[in-house]
């Protein structure tokens, strides 16, 4: 099926690529782009999640504002980032709705990059990892709490505090 027909049938392809190089030491993984990163064209684009803020605490850095200084600050801390998902069906942008997953090929990363480990964004990216990616890569991936602003029961500094533990010996 071709991206005009999935659209047409109501499945949402995933519109961005990953971000990697051959430093990345770190995979995260979401689940799929809300309606806000797909429009904005980059991961975690809406202002309420807290993605950007957290990683910027983990690593001691700036908060990066626009997608250029997003992408840079990711390949300057050795992380590679995408989404389980290539293209589902799912209402808005929530995860619960998700269904009908077509996973990405996370071997375009994996094969390139000396990729540690990886880890999952939230509960529902690690729901669909486990079904759709680890039994064919073989490679488990870490839990992260979820940086939506959905997770009401982290708060920020929290998140921060188990994000910055799981990715210390980046630092």
């Amino acid at each position: 099926m071709s991206a005009e027909q999935k659209r047409q049938s109501g499945v949402a392809v995933h519109p961005i690529p990953p971000t990697f190089d051959g430093r990345s030491r770190v995979l995260i993984l979401g689940s799929f782009p809300s309606v806000r990163s797909r429009a904005s064209g980059y991961f975690y684009g809406h202002p309420q999640n807290r993605f950007w803020r957290v990683l910027a605490a983990v690593f001691e850095d700036a908060l990066p504002q626009t997608n250029e200084e997003k992408k840079d600050f990711l390949l300057r801390h050795r992380v590679a980032l995408w989404d389980v998902a290539a293209s589902c069906r799912i209402s808005g942008s929530s995860d619960a709705s998700i269904k009908d997953v077509l996973p990405n090929d996370l071997r375009v990363i994996i094969d390139r990059a000396p990729v540690k480990r990886i880890y999952v964004n939230g509960k529902t990216a690690e729901k669909l990892y486990h079904r759709y990616i680890e039994p064919s890569l073989a490679i488990p991936a870490g839990y992260l709490p979820s940086t939506s602003p959905a997770n009401a029961a982290w708060t920020t500094e929290k998140l921060i505090s188990v994000w910055k533990a799981a990715l210390e010996d980046l630092l």
